[in-house]
């Protein structure tokens, strides 16, 4: 699959895109609600940085699960972004183009960002971190817990180039005439709801605190229902024939 194969998508092609870009775009989902329900969800406390750490100690390879599963998730953003630049480049290519770009921004920014949650790892792990000896049992769970705050600002920024993404994508879904318009207003309300929430969460931390997680239920809808779309429908392929360029 390359770029410059997408001027020659039959019909059949496009949907068969679409699907696999749905079924990819639900993985991500699952992944992303693993690792931070199942995993941090469960095993981070908001302040009880020794709580943190006991859950993290006794659950280590769980912890590490969370980690691998987002970096499985940053990975599949990279298919994702290119089948979609394909399913929207007939509407304007461009415009799909800068989506693709600032998306990889942000996954770049969310995979290095998965660095802090190695650190309590290492922090915790008193038998192999001999060049953490000068600290004390609270010093290093004070710092695993600074390392997990700094993820979520690190999670916050990374979104925020999402949100954009989001946005831009919403008046191409809108005027793709091969997949129901209501998939703009949606993705447009999603990209509102992960700026508002960054935004927050940079700017006045206690409002983003009162407003999760009910601010993101509208990503959470708008991006379910594109990937449902994309996965059982795929694209209208009398009108993905029209489109073409």
């Amino acid at each position: 699959m390359t770029l410059a194969s997408s001027a020659r998508l039959d019909p059949q092609q496009a949907r068969r895109h679409a699907r696999l870009g749905g079924l990819l775009y639900l993985a991500i989902i699952g992944l992303g609600l693993f690792g931070e329900v199942a995993v941090r969800g469960a095993l981070v406390l908001p302040g009880d940085a020794a709580a943190t750490a006991s859950n993290i100690a006794a659950s280590p390879l769980l912890w590490r699960a969370g980690i691998a599963g987002d970096l499985l998730m940053q990975l599949l953003d990279l298919p994702v972004m290119l089948l979609l630049y394909l399913l929207l480049k007939p509407v304007h290519a461009r415009l799909a183009l800068l989506a693709t770009g600032v998306n990889l921004i942000q996954t770049a920014v969310l995979a290095v960002n998965k660095l802090n949650l190695l650190l309590p790892l290492l922090l915790l792990d008193r038998a192999g971190a001999s060049a953490l000896s000068g600290f004390s049992a609270e010093q290093a769970q004070a710092l695993a817990a600074l390392a997990i705050r700094l993820h979520g600002y690190g999670f916050g920024l990374g979104l925020l180039f999402f949100g954009l993404a989001c946005l831009l994508r919403a008046p191409l879904l809108w005027r793709a005439a091969y997949l129901p318009r209501l998939l703009g207003p949606l993705m447009a309300a999603a990209g509102l709801a992960y700026l508002i929430n960054s935004a927050a969460l940079l700017l006045a931390p206690a409002l983003a605190d009162a407003l999760f997680p009910a601010i993101l239920a509208p990503a959470f809808v708008g991006e379910l229902a594109l990937a449902l779309w994309l996965l059982i429908k795929g694209v209208d392929r009398d009108r993905w024939a029209e489109a073409r360029p």
